[in-house]
């Protein structure tokens, strides 16, 4: 149901826009480890790598060399880890895209994504391919991504750094996240919110906001 107070729509990345498969980045890590995933799962989560790298802590090179030194795989190449690291990065359908054309034109519309400067390069790849469009911030206007804020959904702080960054009234405003405990915090703000739950996509849930 359309609320008509909206003026503003804010969309999460991974299983939003473009599709994700988180689990096959630990296979990918796995295979060229020679380790069991549920290994790869305990030790990444163990040293917080992701957390680490998602909210700029580490670096590109600083992620790099920390997934040689707990992996214990020293010479395992930038290319491998950067290739196993992006395998989770699935397709960018580009319909969604059109949808998000469309509601540029009567809605401010904004990206807000936990995520990294290695799957930013690779995410703009993949729309450039499936498009022709060079980049999410030819999309959006403002691209807020979590490693470059140094806060990660669902922290209250990044979504109040949003709204304020970019002018923005809560009750006005709508996000869309495909995490129950991002949705819940932004709720928690007087952001209106929708869960995007496969196999429904942004093109269903967005149907009357696109007329």
């Amino acid at each position: 149901m359309k609320n008509s107070k909206i003026k503003n729509i804010i969309f999460d990345l991974g299983d939003v826009i473009l599709n994700i498969d988180v689990p096959i980045a630990s296979r990918s890590f796995a295979a060229l480890s020679g380790r069991e995933q549920e290994e790869i799962l305990h030790i990444f989560k163990e040293n917080a790598l992701f957390r680490q790298f998602e909210t700029g802590q580490l670096d590109e090179k600083g992620f790099r060399n920390y997934v040689r030194e707990i992996l214990d795989f020293l010479d395992l190449s930038d290319e491998a880890i950067d290739t196993a690291w992006n395998s989770l990065l699935l397709d960018l359908p580009p319909e969604r895209v059109e949808l998000l054309q469309k509601l540029s034109k009567n809605y401010r519309l904004f990206l807000l994504s936990n995520t990294s400067s290695i799957h930013i390069t690779e995410v703009n790849k993949i729309l450039k391919a499936s498009t022709g469009i060079e980049k999410l911030d030819d999309l959006f206007e403002t691209v807020f991504l979590s490693y470059e804020m140094g806060l990660m959904k669902p922290d209250p702080q990044i979504y109040q750094q949003v709204l304020e960054l970019a002018g923005l009234n809560a009750e006005e405003t709508l996000f869309l996240d495909d995490n129950p405990d991002n949705i819940t915090a932004a709720s928690k703000l007087g952001i209106d919110t929708i869960l995007v739950q496969k196999p429904s996509t942004i093109l269903e849930y967005l149907k009357d906001y696109a007329v």
